[in-house]
């Protein structure tokens, strides 16, 4: 292991394929209108998984049917340590299937993970946490990152920049940044809304929540309104901390039903035209919610993706 003048400096591959037969993440990838989207959901989770953007880089991106394979570079031990136990935990494959299904505007993104170092399998020894870093610090990067990746980079800095800063973004200052579609654009921006999206194999207008959606929604989901919420809390500021544990307390004498209905009126009033049911089926999905989506389509039943 590194001494403590040496800078830890490791590396390793993040094995990814969708486990949906419709859904090919190479294709997905290798297509200008797609890439920007599966790079931003890479970048975010990635961010995710360490608690901070700059916590791990991709240096390349490579398609290998079925696989998109992305190389790793880790230059604080620490950071690649919260990534280990992030993906140990799952919670870094649960991040990449929500950030994949936002950014895509699908309804689900299943996902089967792998991790190597070299000639190393780091699945197989996951609980041995320190020899993984072992692993991951020998294999030294063999690359900066490449043109792709700082200019995939440099379009999501500048949208973010343009999200943060100003709320009414105009088509002129993002015609370079249209391939980057988001699922909640600023208000007043000239990025389109999702129009239709997919479901159990079927396409659905992604109409806005109605009041009836919203009162079954209430109805029905129960105990898991809070997890909804934090779903929907991804992209929507509005329910970030600590807004879903606010209103649990402020309407708890009201019960679930207020509670989950007032937790989706704030959603509706904070995004507006935005609130779409696209957003909400994706929730519930993640959730394991699926019969409640399927009555808010109007659907009985229908065959998940395998």
């Amino acid at each position: 292991m590194a001494g403590s003048s040496t800078p830890w400096i490791g590396s390793a591959y993040l094995f990814l394929q969708s486990t949906c037969k419709t859904i090919a993440l190479p294709a997905l990838y290798e297509s200008s209108q797609n890439k920007p989207c599966v790079f931003k959901a890479l970048k975010l989770a990635l961010a995710d998984s360490t608690g901070s953007v700059n916590g791990v880089d991709m240096l390349k991106v490579h398609c290998s049917h079925p696989h998109l394979i992305v190389q790793l570079k880790f230059c604080k031990q620490e950071n690649c340590r919260r990534f280990l136990r992030s993906y140990r935990e799952g919670v870094l494959q649960k991040s990449l299937q929500s950030h994949l299904q936002l950014s895509l505007a699908t309804t689900t993104v299943p996902l089967q993970v792998e991790l190597k170092a070299g000639s190393e399998h780091l699945d197989k020894i996951l609980k041995d946490e320190d020899h993984c870093l072992e692993c991951i610090y020998r294999e030294k990067p063999d690359r900066l990152p490449d043109e792709e990746i700082r200019e995939l980079e440099e379009g999501l800095k500048s949208l973010m920049l343009h999200q943060s800063t100003n709320n009414n973004v105009d088509g002129k200052d993002c015609s370079s940044l249209k391939s980057l579609p988001q699922p909640h654009p600023p208000q007043g921006s000239s990025l389109p809304t999702q129009l239709t999206f997919i479901f159990q194999g079927q396409q659905f207008d992604n109409r806005t929540i109605t009041p009836d959606d919203h009162q079954k929604f209430a109805k029905s989901v129960s105990k898991k309104w809070k997890q909804v919420g934090r779903s929907l809390q991804k992209s929507c500021r509005a329910l970030r901390d600590p807004a879903i544990d606010n209103l649990a307390l402020e309407y708890d004498r009201e019960g679930l039903y207020e509670q989950a209905y007032q937790m989706l009126l704030r959603f509706l009033q904070s995004e507006g035209k935005k609130a779409t049911i696209a957003r909400l089926i994706a929730a519930l999905e993640e959730n394991g919610l699926v019969s409640l989506a399927e009555e808010l389509l109007g659907l009985h039943s229908s065959e998940e993706c395998s």
